[in-house]
């Protein structure tokens, strides 16, 4: 039985990893600032630890008296639209809190230490769909910072002998996914907007493309990674094939929810417009797996979202820079974001 940190365990695809990790029969610890995750979101068995990754000296005393084998770190804000006008939280919380980890998994000779970097890093990119050898051009912060910890992780291999894996998941969606977050995750926030009987909210015309994936396809890949030889040092994509426009997405929400789609359409704002990846290297390495279906994955979503409801997101002070930032995303002077 293997000792495992599991950053961000407590949030959305942290705890499924968490729990499929449990499920294999490690010792599983979740770190977590429950700033987006949230306690219950764990299943029995997970040792939970409140804290964040910005903490040194938690970081440290914890590797210390944990002793972990593996490290799994999805601790992040992901927010790419938004990471624009939150540079500094962007980089502290993506960038900062991730060399926290890495210094301390080398410190403590970590066997693996397993990464969720983003489809972010690739922007917008001629070649669809995107592979791992796809030039890398971010065009946010946050897949700026996501690709520096990549970087970083080449870095301390080559230093030190970390071995590691970057995984690049795109548009993960299901149950345990915070749907009170009003920027970030679309299928959530078009949830969350059916919950409150108001339109869904699309930016432009609804004609840019990502690939839906489902959390219940990615997570036991994930939590494979740490006894998949071939999967060490490598980067891999992790998602779904089939890409759907926004609109459509809107259309297979409602359906899901059981109302009838109601659409208000908003102002451009600046994001990538198509953005979908290969996993022809993920098949590779860790077998042909079945795909759960948008319709079918949609309608577990929407019976969890049903039966738990909204959750309250947590307020952040201020934006950091208001020029050029969304009108839909500023209906008052005192700006809250959830963390």
């Amino acid at each position: 039985m293997s000792t495992i940190l599991v950053t961000g365990g407590a949030g959305f695809i942290g705890s499924h990893v968490a729990e499929e990790l449990l499920r294999r029969g490690h010792r599983v610890v979740a770190l977590d600032d429950l700033s987006g995750g949230f306690i219950d979101n764990l299943v029995d068995g997970i040792k939970f630890v409140k804290g964040s990754i910005l903490d040194k000296e938690l970081i440290e005393e914890l590797f210390l008296r944990e002793k972990f084998d593996y490290v799994y770190h999805l601790a992040a804000y992901a927010a790419e639209g938004l990471s624009h006008f939150i540079r500094h939280y962007n980089y502290m919380n993506n960038l900062i809190g991730s060399m926290n980890l890495i210094n301390a998994a080398i410190n403590a000779s970590v066997k693996l230490f397993v990464f969720t970097s983003s489809i972010a890093v690739y922007g917008s990119s001629p070649e669809l769909p995107m592979t791992e050898e796809t030039v890398t051009r971010p065009e946010d912060p946050y897949g700026v910072a996501k690709l520096a910890v990549e970087f970083d992780l080449k870095a301390a291999h080559e230093m030190f002998g970390l071995d590691y894996v970057i995984f690049r998941p795109h548009n993960v969606y299901g149950e345990r996914q915070n749907i009170g977050d009003k920027y970030r995750n679309v299928v959530g926030i078009f949830m969350n907007q059916i919950l409150q009987g108001i339109p869904m909210t699309i930016f432009g015309d609804g004609s840019q493309t990502r690939a839906f994936s489902y959390i219940g396809d990615a997570a036991p890949i994930m939590a494979d990674a740490i006894c998949t030889p071939n999967a060490r040092n490598q980067i891999i994509n992790i998602g779904a094939d089939q890409p759907y426009s926004v609109r459509d997405l809107a259309y297979a929400v409602a359906r899901a929810m059981g109302v009838s789609p109601n659409i208000a359409y908003l102002p451009a704002r600046n994001e990538v417009v198509n953005a979908y990846s290969s996993h022809a290297k993920m098949a590779q390495i860790f077998g042909k797996r079945p795909s759960t279906s948008l319709e079918a994955g949609l309608e577990r979503m929407a019976d969890w979202v049903y039966r738990h409801g909204a959750r309250a997101s947590s307020k952040f002070e201020s934006i950091e820079v208001l020029k050029n930032f969304p009108r839909a995303w500023l209906p008052e002077r005192s700006v809250d974001i959830s963390t």
